[in-house]
């Protein structure tokens, strides 16, 4: 994982939840992690990583995720046993 996917996961994982995470930025850690990704309908992402799988929607018109999407990706990370 490189320096730049490393500063994301920081970044998700500290308390309080941030408003400033571009989601390209949160895609390109869950490719770095190895994560299968695939596109589903719409704006969904169908993401598997160890074991656990999830689904999220793009977020738009915006590029950032929102606090509540941040929750439920580290919620994601923290089941799939991602750690700093």
């Amino acid at each position: 994982m490189k320096g730049r996917q490393q500063r994301t996961l920081r970044r998700i994982l500290e308390a309080p939840e941030r408003a400033d995470i571009s989601w390209r930025d949160v895609e390109a850690l869950l490719v770095a992690l190895g994560a299968e990704v695939s596109e589903g309908r719409g704006s969904r992402l169908r993401v598997a990583l160890n074991g656990v799988r999830a689904v999220f929607h793009r977020p738009h018109p915006r590029k950032e995720v929102d606090k509540g999407m941040l929750k439920s990706i580290r919620r994601f990370l923290e089941e799939a046993g991602v750690k700093l």
